[in-house]
């Protein structure tokens, strides 16, 4: 399901698969999984989203991601795993909501607000493996096409994806039970996305972001009261 949404709206897979993962493989784990099917498992997108990405808007919120990836690790490290499951489904939670309500960031896109929004960004990714959502909601903002906003936010995940791997491996929070595992789910994910980026052609984008959403609050719900 984590492909086939990444496949068909560039954002996404995070949100669906960690607050799930994190119950059955703890958030440490969970955020290293997510973290390599995200920025590996997507390659399939990387072609078409380099024709159409934004490099001037999405670079500066990518470099300031990048800075604060560390402090989202920090806490990853020392959190209690209880927290961090709640936490991540709590993200899920509010974020879902604002998609659902249509709420959208009405300023400007200036320099210095994507250089804040990415601060927020990275320190989330680090924490718990989804930085995307509060630049899911500058970008849909903005006047660029369905298309040109979907490449826009894979190369930024895919970026600070990246940039959260390597900061992992340098902390010592990758572990070969985290790469097994992304190994083992990385053909499925493959296929969502390959299934996901042919429906994005044919589908209603704004009726399946909505069922997208509905089943990533179901999912983040019921991590919070297991």
């Amino acid at each position: 399901m984590g492909g086939l949404v990444r496949g068909t709206t560039g954002f996404g897979a995070a949100m669906v698969m960690t607050p799930l993962l994190s119950l059955l493989l703890g958030p440490k784990t969970a955020v290293g999984v997510s973290l390599l099917l995200e920025s590996f498992a997507a390659a399939p997108m990387l072609p078409a989203a380099f024709r159409l990405v934004r490099w001037r808007l999405i670079g500066p919120i990518a470099a300031a991601a990048c800075l604060t990836v560390p402090a989202g690790l920090h806490l990853l490290s020392i959190a209690s795993a209880q927290n961090l499951r709640r936490l991540i489904a709590l993200t899920v939670i509010l974020f879902s909501l604002a998609l659902l309500s249509g709420r959208r960031y009405e300023g400007p896109q200036r320099l210095s607000t994507s250089l804040a929004l990415g601060a927020v960004s990275g320190a989330m990714l680090g924490a718990t493996s989804m930085g995307a959502p509060p630049v899911i909601l500058y970008l849909l903002s903005g006047p660029d096409p369905a298309a040109v906003t979907r490449a826009n936010l894979t190369l930024y995940i895919v970026v600070i994806s990246i940039a959260g791997l390597l900061l992992m491996g340098a902390s010592g929070l990758l572990d070969g039970q985290t790469l097994r595992i992304a190994a083992w789910l990385t053909p499925g994910f493959l296929v969502g996305v390959l299934v996901g980026s042919k429906l994005f052609a044919h589908l209603s984008d704004a009726r399946f972001r909505r069922l997208t959403i509905g089943f990533m609050l179901m999912i983040a719900i019921g991590v919070i009261l297991v």
